[in-house]
C-alpha cells in the first residue's frame, strides 16, 4: 500500500425512484401530471459515503443483502450516476468482475469467451492468443461450442473465473467473484491463479460475505448498513465488531 490515491469518493448518495403503480394508463399518468401528485416511491441506496482507497489497496467491502455494496462499485465504475454533489474520481483503468457479467446464455463458450473478454477490455486479438489457455483452465474443451445456458452454474463460473484471470487493469472492483469458485481441485488452482495474476501491483476492492477471504486477503475494509458506511479498518478489528453485530 502507498500514500498515493486509487480511488477518492466523496459526498456519494444514490436514490432511486421506483414507480409503485406500474399499470397506470396514459389517461391517468397525464392527470397525475396536471395534478402534480406523485405515486413514486424514494430509495436511498446510499447516503454520505466518504472513502478513500489508496494504490496497493485490497479493500474489503461487507454489509447485509441489499444494504448498498453492489451499488458502491456500479458507481465507481460509472455504470450507473450519484446523485447531485457527490464526486468519485479513480486514478488507473477500473474494471469489475462479477460472474457471469456481461455472459449470453444463448451464445456458446466459444462465443461468449470473445464477448465477455472484449467487455473486460482486451482486444480479439489478445483473446484469440489466450483462447485456448482459457478454455483449458476451466476444463470445458469438450463443451466449447455448447449454448452456456446448458452448463451448469460451477461451469458457468470455472469459464468467467477463467476468462477474469487475464483482465489487465489498475484497479478491480470484484463483486463475490472468488471464494467457492467450482469444486475443490478448482478452487485451489483458482486461488493460486488469482494470487499470480491478480494480486500482483492492482489496487483490488473486494465484495464478500466471506469473512475468512476478508481476513485473508485485505488490509483494509468497512462496513456498509442501510446505506451508510458505519466501521472502518483493518479486518483484525472491523471483523470481529461486524460479527458481533448479528
Amino acid at each position: 500500500m502507498s500514500s498515493e490515491i486509487a480511488i477518492q469518493i466523496n459526498n456519494l448518495s444514490k436514490t432511486f425512484w421506483i414507480r409503485e403503480k406500474s399499470n397506470d394508463t396514459i389517461r391517468e399518468r397525464l392527470r397525475n401530471l396536471v395534478s402534480g401528485r406523485n405515486y413514486k416511491k424514494e430509495i436511498k441506496a446510499l447516503t454520505d459515503i466518504n472513502l478513500t482507497v489508496y494504490k496497493g489497496d485490497f479493500f474489503g467491502i461487507v454489509g447485509h443483502n441489499g444494504c448498498g455494496k453492489s451499488t458502491l462499485l456500479k458507481l465507481i465504475i460509472g455504470a450507473i450516476k450519484p446523485d447531485k454533489g457527490a464526486t468519485i474520481c479513480t486514478y488507473g483503468k477500473v474494471l469489475r468482475l462479477a460472474l457471469g457479467m456481461g455472459f449470453d446464455p444463448n451464445l456458446s463458450a466459444r462465443h461468449n469467451i470473445y464477448v465477455n473478454g472484449s467487455i473486460m477490455g482486451l482486444t480479439f486479438k489478445q483473446i484469440g492468443s489466450k483462447f485456448h489457455e482459457i478454455l483449458n483452465f476451466a476444463d470445458l474443451e469438450t463443451h466449447v461450442d455448447t449454448p452456456i445456458k446448458f452448463y451448469s452454474s460451477g461451469m458457468v463460473s470455472r469459464l468467467a473465473f477463467a476468462i477474469a484471470m487475464h483482465v489487465e487493469a489498475d484497479i478491480l472492483l470484484i463483486d463475490e467473484f472468488f471464494g467457492g469458485v467450482g469444486d475443490e481441485a478448482f478452487r485451489h488452482k483458482s486461488s493460486q491463479k488469482f494470487k499470480e495474476r491478480i494480486l500482483q501491483g492492482k489496487t483490488i476492492v473486494l465484495v464478500s460475505h466471506e469473512m475468512a477471504l476478508i481476513e485473508q486477503y485485505c488490509n483494509r475494509m468497512c462496513v456498509i448498513t442501510n446505506g451508510e458506511i458505519v466501521d472502518l479498518g483493518i479486518p483484525e478489528e472491523v471483523v470481529p465488531r461486524y460479527i458481533n453485530s448479528y
